[in-house]
């Protein structure tokens, strides 16, 4: 089983905002696989099905971002989940807007959600998609860049994004995280 996991924050404020890209793109799995959310459990929001015959568990934690490492440690020691089967989806403003940056290990770098995760599960040792969101220009503060909106003309280019970034959990789950990073990586 893998666990596929979009980070973001719970409630209606955040929806559309730039930090909970990782949801968006769970949802798009979710919809594009026809995986329903049906299930409150490990303070996630979590969906059962298969994408390629392969059984996944898509998990939207409902800690809020800072803390998503709590859902996901429960989730891990619950199923006794070998790391190389979480795939963790996550906004990062450290890559250009749009890009798409797959790697199959690494540190938190300076979002805050992935170190309560790398915190709680104590390794580094598990897949990652980061999608780039770029960065906020003065003067604009780090935090009201984030969880701002996107406009109209960056929706379009991030919903083409999304898809690329769920196509590349098909792969990650049928080819392996190699051949993901070299069809994936970049714009």
């Amino acid at each position: 089983m893998f666990v596929i996991a979009g980070l973001g924050n719970p409630g209606r404020q955040y929806e559309g905002t730039r930090h909970n890209i990782g949801f968006e793109c769970v949802d798009y799995i979710s919809l594009f696989y026809n995986i329903p959310f049906r299930k409150l459990k490990f303070q996630s929001v979590l969906g059962e099905g298969f994408i390629q015959d392969e059984k996944v568990l898509l998990v939207k934690p409902q800690t809020y971002m800072n803390n998503s490492g709590e859902a996901l440690r429960d989730i891990v020691e619950f199923y006794r989940l070998d790391l190389s089967r979480l795939i963790v989806i996550y906004d990062d403003v450290d890559l250009d807007f749009g890009t798409i940056r797959i790697r199959p290990r690494g540190s938190a770098g300076t979002h805050n959600g992935m170190r309560s995760i790398l915190y709680h599960i104590r390794s580094e040792e598990f897949p990652r998609i980061r999608i780039g969101i770029g960065r906020p220009k003065p003067p604009q503060d780090l935090v009201s860049f984030v969880l701002g909106r996107l406009n109209d003309e960056e929706w379009k280019i991030m919903a083409e994004t999304i898809k690329k970034a769920a196509l590349s959990v098909q792969e990650i789950i049928t080819h392996g995280i190699e051949q993901a990073m070299s069809k994936f990586n970049g714009k």
